[in-house]
């Protein structure tokens, strides 16, 4: 049977609930075997092929049939992948689908050796495709210190893609981000290494699944390595804390895929950096996965360079340092052969590369005709499981930072909402969701109705208590005048657009600033919705400052004027200087880009329904902070953080007691446990979220002075008590130093804390023994 019939007859007897029933992926050597096989088999121009990508897009007509002549022209030896093919499309679940199968069954059918392609695609926030579930972004979701939910979320995100044929997401990014003002904040898991490990880890066994090749994704972890100013840091930083959520990642839950940063790693390009790439990735960690660039990053190898270099020489550059695959088009590596031929590039390095995807493409059960590629019959999306994962992410995300009581709102109460987020679905959706990069991209708008998105009016009308009452006036827009700097850096697609820095969003509303005004002085209580949207955070959108964008501050200024309690909601990528006005308003809430379900979930919290429980995952700035590192665990206290790192307040209070900890353990033990007992003491049923750090004794311990070591969401009714444990290892009192992991004897103090600022619990514990010297730490988390 010819392999394309062989492929449709397979899928087409498989119904869409039992799409995923295919036995598991064979052994790695058996992989190896099967790879090194058909390696020999191919021609070379089908082995370069495979280390190239195209645009999907650019293969469909206007109609939308695949343009089976272009096609001979262009893909006549295969494939290797396919560029974010459902954002580009701009289409419906079942098109996308469509449009995949056509090409999976042309290549299957038309090319030498019949490989399917790899059609990646973005899904941070839950698929990049319209109609998916838009969760909370990544910056926000952190601060829920929840990494089982955060599991299950991407779990539903597999589900999705590979229904729509895609097998390889660009995500998570994992970059520790310690400059508050750095555009791409919001994709991150904020300041520090160990919550962005966990939440990390999470993302990619909830992805990637138990069974690759049965139903999960592969994740590719970025930007390798210290993208957003963590590639300069000291090397005792950069081994301990820039590198551990890359390595917690690769070696615990076995990502398959890594992408290199935009930036230069001491003096080189990462792309072309194989120190990074062959020394620290493959020969210090062990990855055994996929390496692939960022979009268009070989053609910058050059930048800085003062003498440049053609596509021959960066396509060398960049294989020769480790870099396996050329996103998104392909120009360079298809010059490899050339490189080759110049001896520029080895064959060992040519062969590894194309080995790498083949690997990849095994374990994900592509070269075994058997495997279902996509989902048959209509794809339904945003199912009401996914968006209860939504809401219940946006409700563990949002941070409580002030309150003097006016919250939760009492009822019955005259009710004033104003400011330009109050009313928009962009103060929602974070970058990388579809409808933020449909507008950035190509200024496209799309409704709010695929999927549903809750704005903060509708959450609140949605919820609003008998016997209370809203009104609602924007008050004033989000700026009057572009301040947005778009950088001419990163991927070059933002050329086009920063040549036209007259984008602003437009919120279809007039904004009465007087009219709001007079409806604020007549209310019981004012909530202001604050901050930022989709052209003023996001990857290559630089803003001046980290005050309020426009005149914000201004109108909220004039607000708190009329003497009516103001309850502050701030939206947003990055926490933003409120300090001149936060003193005076009654409440402050930092609510980050919560989702499609942020409106009902933020409504919930101001009436009282839930309680906020999220901790912050960054120091909030008191003042501006800008090309300056932050951490928590740098110093305490630091006069320029109004709120640090893991504060957030809640509707209760919680006590801690009884902490038990051993005296002592061994520097070579497994693990040790610790407990306490949490308790709310307060009326209202809440989740605390408890931390425990570690401290040195002594200076010549190589320790931070503070830091996060473990954590826990616990849920307590009024009145409750529960006894928490964790279990943590020596290993996490290491340190590193001359190319290894030192467990050294000595007492440190184990603290147990609602903040890294709010020590609740302490205890000394020594470690008992000899120094323990490792190439590779093997316990990282705590249990």
């Amino acid at each position: 049977m010819p392999r394309r019939l062989l492929i449709l007859a397979v899928v087409s007897l498989i119904p869409a609930a039992a799409l995923f029933s295919c036995s598991s992926p064979s052994s790695p050597d058996d992989i190896d075997t099967q790879v090194d096989a058909l390696y020999s088999r191919m021609t070379q121009e089908e082995r370069i092929a495979q280390i190239c990508a195209a645009h999907f897009e650019r293969f469909f007509d206007s109609d939308g049939n695949l343009d089976t002549a272009l096609c001979r022209e262009r893909l006549s030896n295969g494939i290797g992948h396919f560029s974010q093919y459902a954002f580009s499309s701009l289409t419906s679940a079942d098109t996308i689908r469509d449009r995949v199968a056509a090409m999976q069954e042309w290549l299957v059918e038309n090319t030498p050796s019949g490989i399917p392609a790899l059609f990646h695609e973005e899904v941070l926030t839950g698929v990049n495709m319209l109609g998916a579930t838009i969760y909370p972004q990544q910056i926000g979701l952190a601060c829920s210190f929840n990494p089982e939910l955060a599991e299950v979320k991407t779990r539903q995100t597999a589900s999705v893609t590979r229904r729509v044929g895609g097998m390889l997401a660009l995500s998570p990014m994992v970059d520790v981000v310690r400059t508050p003002s750095f555009n791409r904040l919001e994709e991150s898991y904020g300041e520090d290494a160990y919550l962005a490990a966990a939440m990390g880890v999470a993302f990619v066994k909830g992805l990637q699944g138990d069974d690759l090749a049965r139903d999960g994704v592969a994740a590719c972890t970025k930007h390798f390595l210290g993208y957003g100013g963590g590639g300069e840091a000291p090397e005792k930083e950069l081994m301990e804390d820039i590198l551990l959520p890359h390595e917690a990642i690769i070696r615990m839950a076995g990502s398959q895929a890594l992408m290199t940063g935009y930036h230069a790693f001491r003096g080189t390009k990462c792309v072309a950096n194989s120190f990074i790439q062959k020394d620290i990735l493959r020969r210090y960690l062990g990855f055994k996965g996929l390496t692939v660039s960022d979009y268009s990053s070989i053609g910058q190898i050059d930048d800085d360079l003062d003498v440049k270099m053609d596509k021959v020489q960066k396509a060398a550059a960049a294989l020769s340092a480790g870099n396996n695959v050329d996103f998104p088009g392909g120009v360079f590596y298809s010059k490899i052969q050339e490189a080759m031929e110049k001896g520029l590039v080895s064959e060992a390095d040519f062969e590894e590369a194309v080995k790498n995807v083949l690997r990849l493409k095994a374990r994900l059960g592509l070269l075994s005709p058997g495997t279902p590629l996509y989902a048959q019959g209509p794809i339904s999306l945003d199912s009401p499981e996914e968006r209860h994962t939504a809401y219940t992410l946006a409700t563990q995300s949002v941070v409580l930072l002030k309150n003097d009581g006016v919250l939760p709102l009492k009822s019955p109460a005259n009710i004033a909402l104003t400011g330009p987020n109050a009313n928009t679905m962009w103060a929602m959706l974070g970058d990388y969701s579809y409808h933020s990069m449909a507008y950035f991209w190509k200024n496209h708008i799309a409704d709010n109705a695929h999927p549903q998105i809750v704005s903060l009016l509708d959450g609140m009308r949605n919820r609003l208590p008998a016997g209370s009452s809203i009104s609602y006036s924007r008050g004033c827009d989000w700026t009057e005048v572009v301040e947005t700097v778009v950088e001419d850096a990163g991927d070059p697609r933002t050329r086009s657009i920063a040549r036209r820095q007259n984008r602003m969003v437009d919120s279809g509303e007039v904004a009465d600033e007087a009219e709001a005004l007079r409806m604020a002085a007549q209310s019981d209580v004012i909530v202001a919705a604050v901050g930022e949207n989709v052209m003023l955070s996001g990857e290559n959108r630089d803003r001046l400052t980290l005050r309020l964008p426009g005149r914000q501050e201004e109108f909220v200024e004039r607000l708190i004027a009329t003497g009516k309690p103001v309850v502050l909601v701030i939206f947003g990528g990055r926490a933003q200087v409120v300090s001149a006005i936060a003193d005076r308003c009654a409440a402050v809430i930092q609510a980050w880009y919560p989702g499609e379900e942020g409106g009902n979930a933020l409504a919930d919290i101001l009436y009282g329904r839930v309680s906020p429980s999220g901790k912050l995952s960054v120091s909030y700035p008191s003042a501006e902070i800008r090309g300056q590192k932050v951490c928590y665990s740098y110093s305490t206290p630091d006069p320029r953080i109004a709120w640090p790192f893991g504060f957030g307040l809640s509707y209760t209070s919680f006590a801690y007691s009884d902490l038990i900890l051993p005296h002592s353990i061994s520097t070579s033990a497994d693990t040790f446990s610790l407990s306490f007992t949490l308790s709310n003491t307060g009326a209202v049923a809440a989740d605390e979220v408890v931390q425990v750090y570690v401290s040195p004794t002594d200076t010549a311990q190589h320790l931070s002075h503070i830091k996060l070591q473990g954590f826990k969401r616990v849920s307590l009714r009024p009145g409750q008590s529960k006894c928490v444990s964790l279990r943590l290892s020596p290993q996490q009192f290491g340190h590193y130093a001359d190319g290894s992991w030192h467990v050294a004897p000595g007492s440190y103090v184990v603290k147990v804390a609602a903040s890294s600022a709010d020590v609740r619990l302490s205890s000394t514990i020594t470690l008992t023994g000899h120094e323990v010297v490792m190439p590779l730490r093997t316990r990282y988390l705590a249990e």
